[in-house]
């Protein structure tokens, strides 16, 4: 087996995004993602809708990324896929094509952990970006996890903290979805924000342990205060949106950094990394090129293409694991639900 020069295929499926990446020794040839718009008409993501585009994208999202690699599918030396966590019916979609594929080409198949995948993205070769050193701490935020995680290893990690209710990039669309803005918010209030005053109005940052974080106090107080400001003047969201999305974004990223401050000090690793949706945040990543400053902290921030759900995260973790040897049997199940 020659682990020198492999090309292997990741496929990502988790929610309502179709992608495929090819990568080769830790240089990303191809990373093609296919959204699914049909969900901004309800609001958020549809599960049953989501698998059945998943159904009609995947084919193509594979052969785009197999041309945008210039290579041929046997070539590929691995399939690596997304087992889990996420929508059951859009890892089923993703499970089921690459265990077909990986059959037909009589290739290894690899099955990765969505969230690991998001942390150990930053160890795709990236020009002008250095890896993290181990141990390094974590922050991985999307709409689904909020999470700090110690990472000693490739595949030694733990979690040192987490949600106890919402995830962050939720607490993001559910308030805007309170101010009117369409599905997915959280993108909208990060632009609003930039151009408001983050100290006008003041939320309250929900007290939990130190190193866990609680979200869905949160998105009540903003209901509430825009329910009695709107109630006084209907059009006070229209005339003070920008401070409102800035106050928001302020009091989520503050309390992001407080949890980060504490998981320093726990645990004396100054090395911090960020993953998931939420990490492509302007707020978020401000404050954690400040933190670098004041704190002496060195900080890692991912390219915006690997923030969000995409394959090349799924591809070097794939990448990663064959040169271990560390492969799935074909009769692998997708999990809604995965541990590290």
């Amino acid at each position: 087996m020659n682990t020198n020069n492999c090309y292997i295929l990741g496929i990502e499926s988790s929610c309502d995004d179709t992608a495929a990446a090819v990568i080769n020794n830790g240089v990303i040839l191809s990373n093609v993602v296919a959204t699914q718009a049909i969900h901004e008409a309800y609001g958020g993501v549809v599960p049953e809708l989501a698998s059945r585009a998943h159904q009609q994208n995947i084919v193509p999202v594979v052969h785009q990324a197999l041309q945008e690699a210039n290579i041929d599918k046997n070539q590929l030396s691995a399939i690596a896929f997304t087992q889990g966590p996420g929508l059951m019916g859009s890892l089923l979609v993703g499970t089921s094509f690459s265990k077909s594929l990986a059959l037909g080409l009589d290739v290894p198949l690899i099955n990765v952990n969505h969230m690991q995948a998001h942390i150990l993205a930053h160890f795709i070769k990236t020009e002008g970006q250095q890896a993290p050193n181990f141990p390094f701490i974590a922050l991985t935020i999307s709409g689904g996890h909020t999470q700090i995680v110690k990472v000693s290893d490739f595949f030694e990690m733990e979690i040192i903290g987490e949600t106890i209710d919402d995830a962050v990039g939720e607490a993001f669309d559910k308030s805007a979805k309170i101010l009117g803005l369409p599905y997915p918010g959280g993108p909208l209030i990060d632009k609003y924000a930039q151009k408001g005053n983050p100290k006008r109005f003041k939320f309250t940052k929900p007290k939990v342990k130190p190193l866990d974080f609680s979200f869905s106090g949160l998105k009540t107080a903003v209901l509430y205060f825009i329910e009695k400001e709107t109630k006084e003047n209907p059009g006070f969201i229209k005339e003070n949106i920008e401070d409102i999305c800035a106050s928001l974004q302020y009091t989520i990223v503050d309390y992001l950094m407080d949890k980060l401050k504490n998981a320093v000090k726990q645990t004396g690793i100054k090395e911090i990394a960020i993953g998931g949706g939420v990490s492509a945040n302007s707020g978020i990543r401000n404050a954690l090129k400040a933190a670098e400053k004041k704190y002496g902290w060195k900080t890692h921030i991912p390219k915006f293409e690997y923030c969000t759900d995409n394959a090349a995260m799924i591809a070097i973790v794939g990448e990663l694991k064959y040169k271990k040897e560390a492969f799935s049997a074909n009769n692998v199940v997708a999990k809604a639900r995965m541990k590290f």
